[in-house]
């Protein structure tokens, strides 16, 4: 039950609703727990599934540490690793784990973290995730407190890669917090977990430090018009998919967060059969695409379309790729698409007509509006199926784990998306991984590339949009380039 004060809150805004936008939140409970809203449904306490949703990602970094994590702007910051040092070489990364225990009371040493690490990166064989840790060659342990993991190449994002909520480590399925966990249907309950109960030393005025969460669990509709009401802080788990509600909660621009990320928003073939059997047919649809029009119809500054798979801002790209057809205008890449529908239609073949699983809120359907106007114009219809239904095609809307042009590669490789890949573009990629001279594996990196959007197996539309209503009171937060927001920063009380 909400407290009094917020009942008299909630009647003056119904008496009078114009003052509603000046109340204070009415979402605290007498607890002292910040109300939060989680984008997401009963998957998001499915922690420990192979591929975690994003609001499972979320609860699961809260949790389960890894060797290391991510503070509030992305950092990666220690955890049951309390610190560490890189050899020269890049090819071994050196870990000094902290004096603690485990949740049953074990000692944290290192044959029982570097067995926990070994699990995790042997269940995510054959993932996206999986292939971005193909490097690590050896996990081995120095002494009792100090793991090492070796390199067959330079990883130079490998503490990026191992503060991933996937790279938590639990022991016994149970995780080493920070925060403790309890449900309540929809509702987590999360609460700091005192130093001295996770084997650290115990710290004056600990519990008049922190606060516990309620994390609400719920779509972003409904997450949105909770925050709008006054009954949360924050509300995290914005996508394009969302965006357009981000308008509707009437509140100040400053209350709206963007999170400068990098990754994919294009479509995904998933059947390489009948007219997108071919690579110049797939490429039809990419041709066809206004890639202004549909970034303009979201009114977001700075957001423009790409044709690119890997981001020009990648710190490994040698300048070598650019945007796809360049200096010819939208009408003659229409015309181009044109000329090879028909030349499928002479086949004696019906007119393509695509299903493309995507979700159902307003952003997506903006979009797919779009997309479905532009391949009218050559003669192919598209229509949206539920996300999890049988498709041709499927909208991916994915932030980059780390900005480097592997990542892109990785998520379009053969053994996780095989319909319509490059083996080609994959053996160049494995060879990038393999190389030592940064100049020769940049190199090959754009030629993966190139093969890889040779084969038009994805069709790039934009890069992601990622955002989170916050209120100007709130710490703990901040935009970040991972598009996703860890929960302990939020339960230190401010000062």
């Amino acid at each position: 039950m909400a407290p009094p004060s917020c009942h008299l809150r909630r009647a003056a805004a119904v008496l009078l609703p114009g003052v509603a936008l000046m109340l204070a939140s009415c979402g605290g409970d007498r607890r002292g727990a910040l109300p939060v809203a989680l984008a997401g449904d009963d998957s998001a306490f499915q922690t420990a599934a192979l591929r975690p949703t994003p609001a499972a990602q979320v609860l699961r970094a809260a949790t389960v540490e890894g060797l290391v994590g991510f503070d509030a702007q992305g950092r990666v910051v220690p955890a049951i690793a309390e610190r560490w040092i890189v050899t020269d070489d890049g090819l071994s990364y050196i870990f000094r784990l902290r004096d603690g225990t485990w949740p049953d009371g074990t000692a944290i040493d290192a044959p029982s973290v570097a067995a926990a690490l070994r699990r995790a990166q042997k269940a995510l064989a054959g993932t996206a995730l999986g292939l971005d840790l193909a490097p690590i060659d050896e996990i081995r342990v120095m002494t009792d407190r100090v793991v090492e993991v070796d390199l067959s190449a330079p990883l130079p994002d490998l503490l990026t890669l191992l503060a991933q909520p996937e790279l938590g480590l639990p022991r016994a399925r149970i995780g080493s917090g920070p925060l403790g966990l309890r449900r309540e249907g929809l509702v987590a309950r999360l609460s700091p977990i005192p130093p001295e109960r996770r084997g650290l030393p115990a710290q004056d005025g600990f519990s008049r430090s922190v606060r516990p969460l309620r994390v609400e669990v719920e779509s972003m509709s409904v997450a949105a018009q909770r925050f709008n009401d006054g009954l949360v802080d924050v509300a995290l788990g914005g996508t394009i998919d969302s965006l357009p509600l981000a308008g509707t909660t009437m509140l100040s621009r400053g209350n709206v967060q963007l999170d400068p990320v990098m990754g994919l928003f294009g479509l995904q073939v998933v059947r390489a059969q009948g007219f997108l059997a071919d690579p110049l047919r797939r490429e039809a649809l990419a041709l066809a695409i206004d890639r202004d029009g549909l970034v303009g119809a979201f009114a977001i500054g700075g957001w423009s379309g790409t044709t690119r798979l890997v981001s020009p801002e990648v710190p490994d790209s040698d300048g070598s790729v650019g945007e796809r057809w360049v200096g010819t205008t939208l009408d003659q890449r229409r015309a181009l698409a044109r000329q090879r529908v028909m030349a499928w239609l002479a086949t004696g073949q019906g007119a393509p007509r695509l299903r493309v699983a995507a979700p159902d809120g307003p952003g997506t359907r903006l979009a797919l509006a779009h997309l479905a106007a532009d391949f009218a114009t050559i003669g192919v219809t598209l229509e949206r199926v539920d996300a999890s239904a049988s498709a041709d095609l499927r909208l991916v809307d994915s932030v980059a784990r780390y900005t480097r042009a592997a990542w892109f590669l990785n998520q379009v490789a053969c053994p996780v998306s095989p319909a319509g890949c490059s083996p080609q573009g994959d053996a160049l990629a494995a060879q990038a991984r393999a190389e030592r001279d940064p100049q020769a594996r940049m190199a090959l990196l754009a030629q993966a590339e190139t093969a890889v959007t040779a084969a038009n197996s994805f069709i790039p539309i934009a890069r992601p949009l990622r955002w989170s209503l916050v209120r100007s009171r709130v710490t703990g937060f901040s935009p970040n380039p991972w598009g996703w927001h860890p929960l302990p920063p939020l339960t230190i009380v401010p000062k």
